[in-house]
């Protein structure tokens, strides 16, 4: 009778054991891998508060989504608010380490006023921007959640005033323009990530990106399975939010697809856009970032 007790004693313990493990690591310990999952949850909220046209409500929104979300996440959050050509620029700058050169991983978040590559009715309207604008703004909000502290220096960054240009006297990339034009010290590199979250992703290679941090990522990539998301061949000629960098001399890639069917029209909507596309950016990067030193 001893040794039944001492049996079934033994299991009610392992059990318990086993359950306070399960516990902590799906409530207490720290998240650690990109969720593509989460990341469209995020898409969903910013298409939510509607186009993030600067100095509208929503784009109010999403600065204030954002800040919450990075500093729940450990971040230290500063609102790069300056001007640029006469308009308003709001930059979003997150970092968590100290003094060393950091690499920047950036994405717009502003969308665009209006639809103008709509040829129906649509052309009227602003832009949900679901594809251009909210998925890279995913993308950063996630690694934010899952690197790791106290590996390389990252410093995430989401550009104001990129996705206007030829609207109302406004330029392109007018964030990144001032962000660049405002450092005192040069980051190691930049990696800008835009419209990454089409439901049938085709990232070829932009020309005037860095080779030496291309070719990297897309190794990367192709590592975990996702070289035919990435596709290591050239195709466009960007002028994008990496470009400022470019020109000061500053290694930077473009990570887009630009063979985006719904780009500047009234269908760039959540339905477009995949978790599963978002993975694969994510996951790439964020076993990139988390390899460097």
């Amino acid at each position: 009778m001893r040794n039944v007790r001492f049996i079934i004693f033994c299991l009610i313990g392992s059990f318990l054991i086993g359950l306070s493990i399960w516990l902590f690591f799906r409530y207490l310990s720290p998240v650690t891998h990109f969720n593509g999952e989460r990341a469209y949850k995020d898409v969903l909220v910013q298409v939510n508060f509607g186009p993030r046209i600067p100095g509208s409500t929503a784009h109010t929104q999403t600065i204030v989504y954002i800040q919450q979300e990075l500093e729940r996440a450990g971040w230290r959050v500063y609102i790069q608010d300056t001007l640029w050509q006469g308009f308003s620029v709001q930059n979003i700058i997150a970092s968590r380490s100290g003094t060393a050169v950091p690499i920047i991983v950036g994405a717009h978040y502003d969308s665009r006023l209006l639809a103008d590559q709509d040829q129906g009715p649509g052309g009227k309207y602003p832009v949900p921007g679901a594809d251009d604008g909210a998925s890279g703004v995913a993308v950063l909000l996630e690694l934010a959640r899952t690197l790791p502290a106290g590996g390389v220096p990252v410093q995430l960054v989401f550009f104001d005033a990129e996705d206007n240009g030829g609207l109302e006297s406004r330029q392109w990339i007018m964030g990144s323009r001032a962000f660049v034009a405002a450092l005192k010290e040069k980051p190691r590199a930049a990696i800008i990530v835009d419209m990454v979250g089409d439901s049938d992703l085709n990232i070829y290679i932009e020309r005037n990106s860095n080779l030496n941090l291309t070719s990297a990522i897309w190794r990367q990539a192709a590592v975990l399975g996702y070289g035919k998301d990435f596709i290591a061949q050239p195709k466009y000629d960007m002028i994008d939010d990496h470009t400022p960098f470019l020109e000061d001399g500053i290694p930077a890639v473009d990570i887009i697809d630009f063979d985006y069917p719904y780009w500047h029209t009234a269908a760039d909507t959540t339905d477009k856009v995949s978790a599963k596309s978002l993975q694969a950016v994510g996951e790439t990067l964020w076993a990139w970032l988390v390899r460097q030193k």
